[in-house]
């Protein structure tokens, strides 16, 4: 997380990557999100793509880079190069579609041994306007979301179900883990602050005492 100052106003911002197989819906969240747009046309991200979004939570500023990634196998090799450094991820399936769900848990295991619990973790269910076509049970999903420390979310990119909420509670609980951070760097230098001004005081007083006894002697 980067913080920028503008007119004496800080910003937050947050890299946000959304991972899953292919035709699960990615790209449609990022634009439902970004642009509130769909289109029922599959658009095939090939590599990566990008866009941002500004908001204002909390009366905090924040920035997010948003990495759309291909889902296609031939391009999972790619992954890290998108993902390192990133502050929160979306970790989408199709709940039309046991397999997705499945290769999410793949991806929970890297992102999590790759970047440990500093990132942010959202799973999300999508295409719930398919919801009588159902395979992954929401039970099952909610389940393992809490095992790995990630919310779950059930989206439709298509009807705009859960989209806003689901990139609001990611950013929050990003900020909320950039604010901790600050916290505890401010309360270490406050640590490393108070332990000089003691050994300084102990150093003086040392001085003063050694001038006091030199001054003794020679009178």
């Amino acid at each position: 997380m980067s913080v920028a100052t503008a007119g004496g106003s800080r910003s937050y911002n947050f890299k946000i990557v959304l991972l899953g197989e292919g035709c699960v819906g990615k790209t449609s969240l990022v634009l439902r999100y970004v642009e509130d747009k769909f289109n029922d046309r599959h658009i095939t991200t090939l590599q990566a793509s990008f866009l941002t979004k500004r908001v204002n939570l909390n009366g905090k500023r924040v920035n997010l880079a948003i990495w759309d990634t291909a889902g296609q196998e031939r391009f999972h090799a790619l992954g890290p190069i998108y993902y390192r450094e990133s502050h929160g991820a979306i970790l989408v399936y199709d709940i039309t579609d046991e397999d997705s769900f499945q290769k999410v848990k793949n991806w929970v295991r890297e992102l999590r041994r790759m970047l440990g619990d500093d990132i942010c973790l959202i799973i999300a269910g999508n295409k719930t306007d398919l919801e009588r076509e159902r395979h992954v049970s929401l039970e099952e999903a909610e389940t393992y979301a809490r095992e790995v420390g990630a919310l779950h979310f059930l989206t439709s990119a298509k009807l705009n179900q859960g989209v806003e909420e689901l990139f609001l509670e990611l950013t929050r609980r990003m900020l909320q883990t950039a604010l901790t951070n600050d916290q505890q760097r401010i309360n270490s230098l406050t640590r490393g602050g108070s332990t000089a001004t003691r050994n300084l005081q102990i150093v003086d007083d040392q001085v003063a005492s050694s001038s006091g006894k030199s001054s003794c002697c020679s009178s």
